[in-house]
C-alpha cells in the first residue's frame, strides 16, 4: 500500500479511476446512454439521420465528464464515513487527496463550461438545471441527517440525476435543432431514473457475512428475502415503462419480445438469491442490474437509429 501510495501522482490516478471511476468501462456506457438519448429522441420526433458528430462529441465530453462530478462530490460528501468505515478506499488509504480530486473537479467544469459556452451556448440551462441538482445532492439537500434515516427517500431524491443527465442529453438533438421535446421523452427519463435505482439495489445487495459495519446495504435494511423483492420490483416498473417508451416510438411487436425475454432472464439471480443468499449470486443481481441498464438504452435508441442508419 505504501509503494503505491509513493508512485508518480499519473499511476495513482490510473489506479483510482480504476477502483472509483474506469473510464474506459464507464466511457462506453455513458457513450451508449448519450446515444440513445440522442437517438430516441430523433426517432420520437420522425427526425431522419442522426445528429451532427461534433455535437455528439460534444455531447458525450460534458454527459461523462458529470458523471465523473458525481463520482468527486461523492467522495467528499461521504469522506468522514469513509474514513471511518471503509479505509481501503483510495482516498482514505491515502492513494489519492481530496485537493487532487478538487482540482480535477474545477478541470472538468472548466472543460464543460468551455465547450458550452463556445460551442453549444444554447445547452447552458439544461447545463446548469443539472449543476444545480448535483449541488443539492452533494450537501443532501440540507437534510442529511433525516435522509440517512429514510433510506428509501434519499436513494429516490438521488436518482434524479438520472433524467436531468438524460435530459441534458437528449438536448443534443431537440435544443440544438431549435425545437420542441417530444412527449415521448419523458417516458424515457423515467426509464432512466428508474435504471438508476435497479443499478444502485443490485450493486449493494450483500450476505451476511459479506455486510460491513457503518456501509449500507439493502440487504441489511430489508432483510435476504424483501431486498431481492424490492430490486425485482423496481425492474418490473422499469419494464413497464420501457414497454411505454417503446409503444410511443411505434416499436414493431417483435420488439416487445425482446424486452419481456430480458426481463425474464434479468429476474432470475434475485430468485435464486432469495432460495439461497450467496456472494456469488449477490454478484449475479449486480451483473444482471448492469446488463440490464445497458441493454435499455440500446435496445430503446442505439441498436433503431443504427439500424436506420444502416438501411440508407
Amino acid at each position: 500500500m505504501k509503494a503505491k501510495n509513493s508512485d508518480s501522482l499519473l499511476l495513482r490516478l490510473l489506479t483510482y479511476q480504476k477502483e472509483r471511476f474506469p473510464l474506459l468501462l464507464n466511457g462506453v456506457v455513458i457513450g451508449v446512454f448519450t446515444f440513445s438519448a440522442i437517438s430516441y429522441s430523433r426517432i420520437c420526433s420522425n427526425r431522419e439521420g442522426f445528429v451532427d458528430l461534433k455535437d455528439f462529441g460534444f455531447g458525450f465530453l460534458v454527459t461523462l465528464s458529470l458523471f465523473l462530478l458525481v463520482r468527486i462530490l461523492d467522495e467528499f460528501k461521504d469522506k468522514e464515513d469513509d474514513a471511518k468505515y471503509r479505509k481501503y478506499l483510495p482516498v482514505p488509504r491515502g492513494l489519492i487527496k481530496l485537493k487532487t480530486l478538487k482540482i480535477i473537479g474545477f478541470i472538468a467544469v472548466a472543460i464543460q463550461l468551455s465547450v458550452i459556452l463556445f460551442f453549444q451556448l444554447n445547452m447552458f440551462y439544461l447545463y446548469i438545471t443539472a449543476m444545480a441538482y448535483l449541488g443539492l445532492m452533494t450537501v443532501e439537500f440540507f437534510v442529511s441527517t433525516w435522509l440517512k434515516k429514510h433510506q428509501m427517500i434519499y436513494i429516490l431524491s438521488h436518482m434524479l440525476i438520472m433524467p436531468l443527465v438524460d435530459m441534458y442529453a437528449s438536448g443534443i438533438d431537440w435544443v440544438i435543432a431549435g425545437e420542441a421535446p417530444s412527449f415521448g421523452l419523458v417516458w424515457f427519463f423515467i426509464v432512466s431514473f428508474f435504471n438508476g435505482i435497479v443499478l444502485e439495489f443490485g450493486r449493494k445487495m450483500k450476505t451476511a457475512d459479506t455486510e460491513e459495519e457503518g456501509v449500507v446495504s439493502y440487504t441489511k435494511l430489508y432483510g435476504t428475502t424483501k431486498a431481492p423483492i424490492y430490486w425485482m420490483l423496481f425492474l418490473a416498473t422499469t419494464y413497464g415503462f420501457t414497454l411505454t417508451a417503446a409503444y410511443y416510438a411505434n416499436f414493431s411487436t417483435y420488439a416487445y419480445f425482446i424486452f419481456s425475454g430480458v426481463f425474464i432472464i434479468s429476474i432470475i439471480p434475485a430468485i435464486l438469491f432469495i432460495n439461497k443468499p450467496t456472494k456469488g449470486k449477490a454478484k449475479m443481481i449486480e451483473i444482471a442490474s448492469a446488463l440490464w441498464t445497458l441493454l435499455m438504452y440500446l435496445l430503446l435508441g442505439a441498436i433503431p437509429m443504427i439500424t436506420q442508419l444502416l438501411d440508407k
